[in-house]
């Protein structure tokens, strides 16, 4: 089954709500900009093209009902600072004249861009491979087949056998919920573990790659993508395994120079103090939430975009590629 995470109804947006995933199939119906906004962000849609999609359906909503666009453009664009993908959208939507029509193309753009990089990321793996991913770089994270998840469904589609680790990414749980549930309804071999145990099979040569998504990429190969990566990246490096992130070239931030720049959004306390509304830490104990890092490029292997596979020096081949 084809996971579908975003719905255009001519007057409406519907989101399938993954804060329900994966026990629960739900659709919340949103009808204004600001409906979007909050629901990019609580998290009914999460993942930075998938943000970026919303976010342009949303201006079209505000369109459609004659709301003030420069209002509803602020508040879609504060939903969420570290998807690069929001803003890009954003910015693109108040150059077009069919706000209707301009969504839609950036739905099927992200779509198709989703499958081109998943063809040439495929070439990367070989006949037989076992790929770690981390956090959600799904459908349900973009217009519909994936950036990380669309390079392995790539290559299932090509004939190769792949099987998947997925991390369970705390402390929102994207693997553990989103990322097996989504391998699962098509049948790709996923095997689910805790975020600390991935040093384990590192070391037990169990890995032939590593592919994770991205929120934002700077102009230096820099990539911000879900807590937890950077550990992972540096992992891969140690354990001599290929690390790539995958990514449509809007996620590609040219105006940041590098990871430093990025912003870095700090969520709630009660996401780590609090497991589906059950409290898992003494009451009062202080918290940092940041829910993104940065993965320095020297621990990338490869960048892989619609555009192409980039590798270091990568200042240099993103800036060829953006040519």
């Amino acid at each position: 089954m084809q996971v579908e995470p975003i719905r255009w109804r001519g007057d409406s947006l519907e989101l399938l709500d993954q804060r329900r995933l994966p026990r629960e199939v739900v659709w919340m119906t949103c009808r204004t900009a600001a409906e979007v906004a909050d629901a990019i962000r609580d998290m009914v849609v999460r993942g930075a093209p998938a943000i970026g999609v919303s976010a342009a359906f949303g201006l079209a909503l505000a369109s459609l009902r004659g709301d003030d666009i420069p209002t509803a453009a602020a508040l879609l664009r504060s939903a969420r600072p570290t998807a690069v993908n929001l803003g890009w959208a954003i910015d693109r939507m108040l150059q077009s004249d069919d706000f209707v029509a301009e969504a839609q193309r950036i739905r099927e753009e992200d779509l198709a861009a989703n499958r081109h990089l998943g063809r040439l990321g495929a070439e990367l793996l070989g006949g037989n491979a076992t790929v770690l991913t981390h956090c959600n770089a799904g459908a349900l994270a973009t217009a519909g087949y994936g950036t990380a998840l669309g390079i392995i469904r790539a290559a299932v589609e090509g004939g190769k056998r792949i099987a998947v680790f997925a991390d369970e990414t705390r402390p929102y749980l994207q693997g553990a919920r989103l990322t097996s549930w989504e391998l699962q309804q098509e049948g790709i071999d996923v095997t689910l573990i805790t975020d600390n145990m991935s040093g384990h099979f590192f070391q037990q040569g169990t890995f032939d790659a590593v592919i994770v998504g991205a929120d934002r990429i700077a102009a230096n190969g820099d990539a911000a993508n879900k807590i937890g990566t950077y550990t992972v990246a540096v992992l891969a490096k140690v354990h001599g395994v290929p690390f790539y992130v995958a990514a449509p070239w809007s996620t590609v931030d040219l105006a940041c120079p590098n990871g430093a720049a990025i912003p870095i959004e700090e969520r709630s306390a009660r996401e780590v103090t609090e497991m589906f509304g059950t409290p898992i830490a003494p009451e009062g104990v202080a918290v940092r939430h940041p829910a993104f890092d940065v993965t320095p490029a020297a621990l990338i292997t490869a960048i892989i975009t619609e555009r192409g596979v980039m590798r270091a020096p990568f200042a240099e081949s993103i800036a060829e590629a953006a040519r």
